[in-house]
């Protein structure tokens, strides 16, 4: 009798533990990933973006409940303080972002140094490099403008070289939050669509490194290993492509005057599909990998310190999310 007992409880016990190591792999992921500025950053992208649709939602339903006489007021204070956890992430975001220039100086040394496969992603990420360069400061400074930190007339640097004018007054510089958040999101736009030339710079090189290994192979299929190494290579192309085809609306949308997306509701979802896009991507690329066979270990090839770099640079420019 003990020992069917013992039989029936092992299967659960068995489960638990199985499901206990789960459980704990899964945690150590999430604390190795969001443990790092860019895995923090799309965590709170998505949640930032989140709110911006269920705000939303929140307010009709409770204009549709107040026609139907169900709640006595139209005004939602869920909506409200949806939109202002939303507005808590966005000013976070963009505060941590002030440092965001130190990894582009990394990025353009890099470069120089060791140019990527082709002269045209050469010349495609060094014209990506420049346009954060001009990003970075216009954001960084129409934040400091819109938040009353400095002020908006300056002395003009050339006054440091110049004679007053004859009435005494130096010559200042009139700055304007607004329009400074327009030119950099502006750069940014032209960072999104060099990057749609740097994904057709990165198909066709990944279908030439697919026929050189089947060429390799006289023609056979690839080995498990191959097939893996391009299924990942094809699934970070393709999730580049997504989170870039979230951006350009947005980019476009934040550097006209008037806007391009009337309904804000849009501006959540090319939001949130960038935001989740990313996230998954990030959660992936801190995956351990798997360990080797036991019957022969091999250490796994670290990855080129520019690559490393080069990535890691993209996952915050990637991650900027301006009115954030």
């Amino acid at each position: 009798m003990a020992s069917s007992s013992a039989r029936s409880g092992g299967k659960p016990v068995t489960l638990a533990r199985l499901n206990d190591a789960v459980l704990g792999e899964t945690v150590d992921h999430l604390v190795r990933y969001l443990g790092t500025w860019s895995g923090s950053d799309k965590l709170f992208m998505v949640i930032q973006f989140a709110v911006k649709l269920i705000a939303p939602f929140l307010a009709l339903r409770a204009r549709l409940q107040h026609k139907a006489g169900l709640r006595a007021s139209p005004e939602s204070s869920g909506a409200a303080a949806y939109a202002k956890i939303g507005s808590i992430l966005g000013d976070s975001r963009t505060v941590w972002r002030f440092w965001g220039l130190l990894p582009i100086f990394q990025w353009l040394i890099s470069l120089e140094r060791s140019p990527p496969a082709t002269r045209a992603l050469l010349t495609i990420e060094r014209l990506q490099g420049w346009s954060m360069l001009a990003y970075y400061p216009l954001e960084h400074l129409s934040y400091l403008l819109s938040h009353n930190i400095i002020p908006s007339t300056l002395p003009s640097p050339l006054s440091l070289f110049s004679t007053s004018s004859p009435s005494g007054k130096k010559k200042l510089i009139k700055l304007d939050a607004g329009k400074l958040s327009l030119w950099s999101t502006r750069f940014w736009a032209v960072y999104v669509f060099l990057h749609f030339a740097h994904l057709w710079e990165d198909r066709k090189l990944l279908i030439q490194r697919g026929r050189a290994l089947k060429k390799a192979r006289g023609g056979s299929g690839l080995t498990v290993e191959e097939r893996r190494d391009m299924g990942g290579r094809w699934d970070a192309f393709w999730s580049e492509v997504v989170v870039n085809l979230g951006y350009l609306p947005l980019t476009i949308h934040w550097s006209l005057e008037k806007g391009l997306i009337k309904n804000d509701v849009w501006v959540g979802v090319f939001g949130l599909v960038a935001a989740v896009t990313s996230f998954r991507s990030g959660w992936k690329a801190t995956a351990l990998p798997p360990p080797p066979p036991a019957a022969a270990p091999a250490p796994a090839a670290a990855p080129a310190a520019t690559e490393e770099k080069k990535e890691e640079v993209e996952e915050k420019v990637g991650a900027t999310g301006y009115e954030l």
